[in-house]
């Protein structure tokens, strides 16, 4: 048994449990966080940053076959992955030794190994316990599969096509959602021939759904081709390829298959059922102020029921430290949370969808899409889209959804709108900077405020 008791004991160290650490510290409590891996978790190490980086390489590879539209003569003459890799590697390195300074310069106590929950209060990890008046479970999650469908060989989830050092000719991407249509973006880009299999009517499954025609649009026209409502049935793997088997007995082939049918929470074998932690299908379940119902223990991250994003997971960490501290913060709004997928073109929203807010507002509901051909920055980088307002009337703006290239970076207005409630009259007299893509935003507003200049109503 440990001879110190901690106020706060965090299980997993990443986006969710190191934000829970960082805080608990900063507000003067005596914190341990247990990481089985790394600091940083699955964000940093094998999620949001990499894929990131390997989009940002896919856009520089377009922009080298693209470079004479713009009257620069350059060429592009293939993807080098082993540099590609050492490009990315090099980002996650600088971004997890500076994690490493904050929990040093902190003092919180940093615990590698594996750790389970063997009392209400404590956590064991390689015999020694430490104790903690509250306990955070933050263990995240995994790369998930379906039943029967075995990863390995040409058989792969994002951890293992992370790691690739070479650019298949052919892939086939199983799932339509957030990761399979970035790595199928990554790729197309990279010159690989890609064929996406989603089981739903649409891809991005989960955005309104005038983000997701675009988006099927816009892959179209880069030539990724996508079968929507189609369920896998099986694959079976050679030297050579897969063959991919669909329900409907249709066959593809390809040099690989991507599983991307999302992520599992990481909670088996930590002793979260035996202390009596309420659980369904892997998840905690945690109430509005994430706490799990036992003792002092709370949830944060992938493991909550919820959307799976490394931002929510560190500001339910930020809320834990503040709420055992006893600050009473607010609650988080699980639509207020902002969602971006960062293929070409980009997707953001945030808020309720027009279907969501019909729902719930009824003949409310107005919307305003602004298209981007009238943004003059949109122009210069050479990108189509629209931004869409989703408001009622009388009241909100409810719900912004965005697609075009880099409009990830305009969300934080985006949130700003949805969170503090404004009205389309209040946003329609703020001036946006001429020429940037944020002018779409503006005109958005205008128009919902009835009066649009570059916009027809």
């Amino acid at each position: 048994m440990s001879e110190t008791m901690y106020d706060i004991v965090i299980l997993g160290g990443g986006s969710g449990g190191y934000a829970a650490a960082l805080r608990g510290a900063q507000l003067g409590m005596k914190v341990a966080l247990i990481e089985a891996d790394k600091v940083g978790g699955t964000c940093l190490h094998r999620g949001c940053i990499p894929t990131k980086a390997l989009l940002h390489a896919a856009e520089v590879a377009d922009m080298a076959r693209d470079s004479e539209h713009f009257g620069v003569n350059a060429s592009f003459e293939g993807i080098d992955m082993g540099r590609v890799n050492a490009y990315k590697d090099q980002i996650i390195g600088k971004l997890h030794k500076g994690l490493q300074g904050l929990v040093g310069h902190h003092n919180i106590t940093y615990v590698t190994g594996w750790g389970t929950l063997v009392a209400e209060d404590t956590v064991e990890v390689d015999g020694t316990r430490y104790q903690g008046r509250n306990i955070v479970l933050a263990s995240g999650s995994y790369s998930r599969t379906l039943p029967g469908l075995e990863i390995g060989g040409r058989v792969m989830t994002s951890d293992q096509a992370l790691t690739m050092d070479w650019v298949p000719e052919s892939a086939i991407v199983l799932g339509g959602g957030v990761i399979g249509v970035e790595f199928a973006s990554v790729w197309k880009s990279f010159g690989v021939d890609v064929t996406i299999v989603e089981a739903l009517p649409h891809l991005a499954p989960n955005e309104d759904e005038a983000l997701s025609k675009a988006l099927e649009r816009a892959f179209r026209k880069r030539k990724i081709a996508f079968k929507l409502g189609a369920r896998f049935s099986g694959v079976t793997q050679d030297d050579s390829g897969v063959t991919v088997t669909l329900e409907d007995g249709s066959t593809l082939q390809a040099d690989l298959l991507l599983v991307a049918v999302g992520r599992g929470p990481a909670t088996a074998n930590l002793g979260y059922e035996e202390r009596g932690i309420p659980m369904e299908r892997g998840f905690v379940l945690a109430n509005e102020r994430l706490h799990t119902g036992v003792a002092n223990i709370y949830a944060v991250g992938d493991i909550v029921p919820g959307l799976q994003l490394a931002h929510r997971g560190f500001q339910q960490g930020i809320f834990v430290a503040e709420e055992i501290a006893g600050l009473e913060p607010a609650t988080i709004v699980e639509s207020g949370i902002p969602r971006v997928t960062y293929c070409d073109p980009e997707l953001a929203s945030v808020g309720l969808t027009e279907k969501q807010a019909r729902e719930k507002y009824g003949d409310r509901v107005k919307v305003s899409e602004v298209n981007l051909a009238a943004n003059g920055k949109s122009g210069i980088l050479g990108t189509a889209g629209f931004v869409k307002l989703v408001g009622v009337a009388d009241g909100p703006i409810v719900g912004v959804h965005m697609i075009g290239a880099r409009m990830g970076e305009q969300i934080g207005e985006g949130q700003l709108l949805v969170n503090w409630e404004a009205y389309a009259e209040d946003v329609a007299p703020l001036v946006h900077a001429h020429p940037t893509q944020n002018e779409a935003m503006g005109e958005a507003a205008l128009a919902l405020a009835g009066k649009p200049l570059h916009a027809h109503n």
